[in-house]
Order: C-alpha cells, then sequence, then structure tokens
C-alpha cells in the first residue's frame, strides 16, 4: 500500500473531499482506487481561525508501482511500512513449564502475559489486588466513604494504575518494531473504540478500560494463562543468585525460572523487599507537585476560538513547561480534559492525588498535575530514598486534609499571593471524598513551592486564565513516575544481580505511561520466550539436534 501524510483539510469538510485530495495527491482518478483507510488523524489549530484537520492516509491503487516512480522524491508518498507482528518464538503445544511468572496485572503485565499466552507459554499472573469490578467498589470506598484498603485501590488491581486514569494511548517512546500498533489492535480487539486505532492522541477512560481489561484478562485464559487475584509476592526465591520461584504472603512457593516484574510505581513493599535481596537498582528523578483545575471552557477557548465544542476536536488539553529562575523546570503532567482529580493513595496516613477522565470527557473543570522535577540530588541517599520522600510529603498532605483523606486545597490566587484560602471561588474541586482549604506552602518542599509560584503566571501567558484566581490547586502529587530504577541488561531485559528475573513497565523505571508499559511488556516477553528457547537448546547435543527438527522451542 501507499502512504500519504499532510492531507490538510477544512475542520467541517465533507465526506467525499478526503477521497478527493487522496486522487489529488496521487494524481490519479478516483476509479484507480482499490481501497483507502485512514492510518491517523490529528487537528492543527495553530491558527484558531483556520483550524484545519490533518490526515495520514493508506492506499491501495492500480499501478502503484508506476505511481511511486512519478512521486519519487515526495516525502508524503511513500511504501506503507509493514506494521505486522510476529512471534520471536513459539512453545510447543505440550509444554509443561516451569511457567513463566508475571508478578503485576496492570497494563505491562497484561501485555506480557498475553504475549507470552499468545506464544504457547501459559503465564501464571499473580496480582495482590483484586479482579477489576471489586476493584473499582473498594476504590469508590476511598473516595466516596473516605475508606482505604491498602491492597485494592487506584494504584493496586487487575488494570493497574491506568484503569483510574485518562486512559492516554500515546507516547513519545521509539516505536521501530511498530510494537504500539499491537497494542491497539489488540485493545480494539478486546473491546475499546476502533478510532483509537487512528486518532492523534486517542485514549479510552476508565469504565471503557474496565470492560476492556476484562476481555484481556479472558484471552490470557483462554489461551491457557492463569490468573491469580488477591495474591502478593513476599520475595524471590533463590539459588546461587538464579531465580527458582517466588514466595507469596501465604507462605506457598510457586517454582519459575523466569520471574517478569510488572509492579507499578507504587508498590514500595515490594522494592524493599527486593533491594533487601540483593537485586539491583537505583535511585532515579521523578516529579512532585499539585493537581490544578480550571473550567474546561477556559481551555476550549484558548485553544480552539470560535470552534470551540466543535464534536471532531473534543474537549481541548495542553502541555506546559516553564524553565525556573531557581534552576528547576516546571511543567504539566497527566493533563485530564473534561476530568476529575482522584484520591490515588495506596498506604494508610498518606494523601495522593492523580487525575481522570471518562471516554468523554464531559465533566466541567479541566485538570492537570503542575509538577517539578526533582533528581536523587534533591533527598538523601540510597537506592530506597525517594520512596521516604514521597511518603514525607503524602503524610504532610493527610495531615494538612484533616487526617481523614480530604485533601489540603488552595484557590490559585491566594497560593500567589502567599496566604491561605478560606473559601470557593467559581471553580468546584472535583476531589473525593473531598478538600480542606487552607494554605498548600507546607505540603511540598520550599524550592518547589517557589518554583510553581514562578511557573503559574508564566503559562499564564501561553493559556491567558490559567492563573485566574479562583483556579483551585489540589495536593500533593507524588506519584509521576517510579522512584526507582531497577537495572536490567540491554539484551537479556533480565537482572544483572538476579538472573530469571526481568523487570518491566513503569515500577522498575522502564515505562511512562499506559502505552509505553504495554510495548515494555511486549519487549520483555519476547526476552523471556527466547531465554527459554536458548536454554532449551544449550542443555546438549541432542538438543542442537532437536534443533535442526523444529527443537522443543521453535522461533516463529
Amino acid at each position: 500500500m501507499i502512504r500519504i501524510s499532510e492531507l490538510a483539510l477544512a475542520l467541517d469538510h465533507s465526506p467525499a473531499a478526503l477521497a478527493a485530495a487522496v486522487s489529488d495527491r496521487l494524481g490519479i482518478a478516483a476509479e484507480e482506487i482499490l481501497e483507502w483507510k485512514i492510518f491517523k488523524r490529528s487537528a492543527d489549530a495553530r491558527q484558531r481561525r483556520n483550524i484545519r484537520l490533518v490526515y495520514i492516509v493508506d492506499v491501495r491503487c492500480r499501478s502503484e508501482n508506476e505511481v511511486l516512480r512519478r512521486l519519487a522524491g515526495d516525502p508524503r508518498v511513500v511504501i506503507t511500512p509493514d506494521a505486522t507482528y510476529r512471534f520471536v518464538a513459539r512453545a510447543p503445544s505440550d509444554f509443561a513449564g516451569p511457567r513463566p511468572i508475571v508478578i503485576g496485572m496492570g497494563p505491562c503485565g497484561l501485555f506480557a502475559a498475553l504475549t507470552l499466552a499468545e506464544m504457547g507459554f501459559r503465564p501464571l499472573v499473580l496480582e495482590r489486588g483484586k479482579a477489576v469490578r471489586e476493584r473499582t467498589v473498594d476504590t469508590f470506598g476511598l473516595w466516596r466513604r473516605g475508606v482505604l484498603d491498602p491492597e485494592s485501590n487506584v494504584q493496586f488491581g487487575e488494570g493497574g494504575a491506568g484503569t483510574f486514569s485518562d486512559g492516554k494511548l500515546y507516547s513519545q517512546v521509539r516505536d521501530r518494531r511498530h510494537l504500539g500498533r499491537k497494542v491497539l489492535t489488540d485493545l480494539v480487539a478486546a473491546g475499546a473504540p476502533d478510532e483509537i486505532l487512528w486518532l492523534h492522541r486517542p485514549h479510552i477512560g476508565t469504565f471503557k478500560l474496565v470492560k476492556v481489561v476484562e476481555s484481556l484478562r479472558a484471552r490470557i485464559e483462554h489461551l491457557g494463562g492463569e490468573i491469580r487475584f488477591r495474591t502478593r509476592v513476599d520475595r524471590l526465591e533463590l539459588a546461587d543468585g538464579q531465580v527458582t520461584g517466588v514466595r507469596l504472603a501465604s507462605g506457598e512457593v510457586v517454582a519459575a525460572k523466569a520471574v517478569v516484574l510488572a509492579v507499578g510505581h507504587s508498590s514500595r513493599d515490594t522494592f524493599e523487599a527486593l533491594f533487601a535481596q540483593g537485586v539491583a537498582m537505583e535511585p532515579k528523578p521523578f516529579s512532585i507537585g499539585f493537581r490544578i483545575e480550571h473550567p474546561q471552557a477556559i481551555i476550549d477557548r484558548c485553544r480552539y476560538g470560535e470552534h470551540a465544542g466543535h464534536p471532531a476536536l473534543g474537549a481541548a488539553d495542553y502541555r506546559l513547561v516553564h524553565a525556573c529562575s531557581n534552576g528547576r523546570t516546571v511543567y504539566s503532567f497527566c493533563m485530564c480534559p473534561g476530568g476529575t482529580v482522584v484520591a490515588a493513595a495506596s498506604e494508610p496516613g498518606r494523601v495522593v492525588t492523580n487525575g481522570m477522565s471518562q471516554y468523554d470527557r464531559s465533566e466541567r473543570n479541566a485538570n492537570s498535575g503542575i509538577v517539578v522535577g526533582i533528581t536523587p540530588a534533591d533527598y538523601a541517599s540510597g537506592p530506597l530514598a525517594g520512596i521516604e520522600f514521597q511518603r514525607h510529603w503524602e503524610e504532610r498532605a493527610f495531615v494538612a486534609g484533616g487526617s481523614n483523606y480530604e485533601a489540603p486545597a488552595q484557590r490559585v490566587g491566594d497560593f500567589l499571593a502567599g496566604r491561605p484560602s478560606t473559601g470557593l471561588g467559581s471553580v468546584l474541586p472535583s476531589y473525593r471524598p473531598g478538600v480542606r482549604l487552607g494554605d498548600l506552602s507546607g505540603c511540598l518542599p520550599d524550592w518547589a513551592i517557589d518554583a510553581i509560584r514562578e511557573a503559574i503566571p508564566a503559562f499564564d501567558r501561553q493559556i491567558p486564565g490559567f492563573a485566574m484566581a479562583d483556579a483551585l490547586l489540589t495536593g500533593v502529587e507524588t506519584r509521576t513516575s517510579s522512584p526507582i530504577s531497577i537495572r536490567r541488561g540491554v539484551a537479556s531485559l533480565q537482572s544483572p544481580s538476579t538472573p530469571g528475573l526481568f523487570p518491566a513497565g513503569e515500577g522498575a523505571g522502564y515505562a511512562g505511561g499506559i502505552l509505553s508499559a504495554a510495548i515494555d511488556g511486549i519487549q520483555v516477553a519476547e526476552a523471556v520466550a527466547l531465554a527459554a528457547m536458548a536454554e532449551s537448546f544449550a542443555g546438549s547435543a541432542s538438543a542442537a539436534r532437536a534443533d535442526d527438527r523444529g527443537g522443543p522451542f521453535t522461533p516463529a
């Protein structure tokens, strides 16, 4: 097929206009086109009075070679890349194990398990939390009643932290193998809207994600995988430093030669246990800050002008960055158009915020993290010091919020003026179980407060109204990414200190969102399969001869 890019059309173009643009770009008659489909669509809103929809289209036509020859040198017309996913190996039909273990069932663990199951390895998935619908009930228990279940919440349970988020499905990772396309295709097969395949910045939203996650689980089980909920792994079982299995909180030991660690960024007790066992890890940069809420209409008008509310545009988002005079960088994080601020604590006595949107993004407020980048130099030394740093400020927020999981909050005008808030303005908080107004300056380090106070007026110059007095800050946002990195080999993806352990996803420091975590899960699953294949063929000369016949493990 031929891929055509940069087809820009008017916002309200007719259905026939895109087909005509395809014919015009290729210089052929409409009847020469056999089929075409949209690969991507984005909006160019740089000129608010002339917003354009920009398409990338894949086309099959007669005389493709002649068309490509005639348009050679035009970067907007190329051969469509082959994005077909090919499995790196296949287990034999009678594969008896030991099964690879996947710890955690967020996006990384889900796609690691799915890919292993598709290759015939029948993985065992161990998830400390509950199935997604039970987990949803527990999560709403915190939001509506202020009751926290430390094992079943926004962070822990089927679907991972991404289930209660905006469900963003885009990433900035380099994806030369088109693994992101496999993720999106699998999600659509599991019930996600087809549009995620072609929208430039697709998302699903929490309620739709619940059904998708359940469908992925059913697919894994259908392919021979097993999933065990409410099953916490307490430690690795090791022999001469090599993984031989895992020990569960119940005391049960499960044998395995390969363990995929996909626990997410908030499994602090797991990180502590692994560190105690000598697993190589190091601290890494992350960010801290607050959630900020504005009326969504302000963001829409700023971005889209008179076209605000157009159905092809939806709720507007933003990305903001400011380099501060004190050397810090403040930026918007996980912006949720038409969404809500949610309670994301996973440990008693601590308050954590995050953002979430449903599929339609129809809530009255826009919210985003406004966070300050920090490095290990900002806190005490040691791989686990970042965890304690997070805990300290989460505890401060818990106390400032009234010690009942309400969150401390402050109007932006008061925050900039350095005075406590005593009443709300026009922006009503979306955080549940509720907020307590006051002074947020004690909820983050002084340098972070200074940086955010400088950044908000700077952001107002890009989005007029961003510094409106009635906008609301809610604290604290500390779980922007994992505070640690668990080391792994570049090729093997195994821990150099603990062979057989495959650190993966956001918790191990190798992803930063749903899509990138899922991609990493696929890559780690491939590494597990290749390691199993190599071990099988390395055993003896008879195994080498079996390789000539296709072997017990065969390349796909």
